[in-house]
C-alpha cells in the first residue's frame, strides 16, 4: 500500500471535505495547500497526482489524533526520527478512533478476518519485542476497509 492509498482511504472513511483535511494536516504541524491535497487524492495514473510521502502521512495521522481526540499539551518529542510503517499507522489509527480490543475484532470481522488475541497484540508490540510481528500491506488494507464499514458505529 502506498502512502497515498492510505490517505485516500482515510479521506473516504472520514467522509469530510478537502478543506477539513487541510485543517487536519495543520493540526499535525504540516502545511498543505488545497491544490497539493487534491494531488495527493488523485489516482496514480492522473497527470496531477502527487506522492504524499511518509512525512505528510505521519503528520496527517498525528493531526487526525488531535482532530478526533483533541490536542495534547504534553506531546511526546522524540530524539530520533521514527520511521512510519504499517504497524505505526495501525497504532495511530487505533489511537485516533479510540479503538478498544473489541472494536478491532469487529473491524477485522467486518472484512471476514479471524484474528487471534496473540496475532492482534503482536501487531501493536514495539519493534524488537520477541512477539512483534510486522503488519503486512494486506492486513492494513483490510483494516482500512473494515474501518470504513464500521466507522458509523464507532
Amino acid at each position: 500500500m502506498t502512502t497515498n492509498d492510505i490517505l485516500q482511504s482515510c479521506f473516504k472513511t472520514l467522509n469530510i471535505s478537502e478543506a477539513k483535511m487541510v485543517e487536519i494536516f495543520k493540526l499535525g504541524n504540516f502545511d498543505v495547500n488545497p491544490n497539493t491535497l487534491s494531488g495527493y487524492l488523485k489516482s496514480q495514473d492522473d497527470k496531477e497526482f502527487l506522492d504524499c510521502g511518509y512525512e505528510a502521512l505521519g503528520s496527517f495521522l498525528d493531526g487526525l489524533i488531535a482532530y478526533k481526540r483533541g490536542s495534547s499539551d504534553n506531546k511526546n518529542t522524540l530524539d530520533e526520527e521514527v520511521r512510519l510503517n504499517n504497524n505505526l499507522i495501525l497504532k495511530k489509527l487505533r489511537i485516533a478512533y479510540e479503538l478498544k480490543e473489541v472494536d478491532l475484532y469487529a473491524i477485522f470481522s467486518a472484512v471476514d478476518i479471524d484474528i487471534t488475541k496473540g496475532e492482534l497484540n503482536s501487531l501493536f508490540r514495539k519493534e524488537g519485542h520477541k512477539n512483534y510481528r510486522a503488519c503486512p500491506d494486506s492486513i492494513l488494507q483490510l483494516f482500512l476497509e473494515g474501518l470504513e464499514i464500521c466507522e458509523a458505529e464507532l
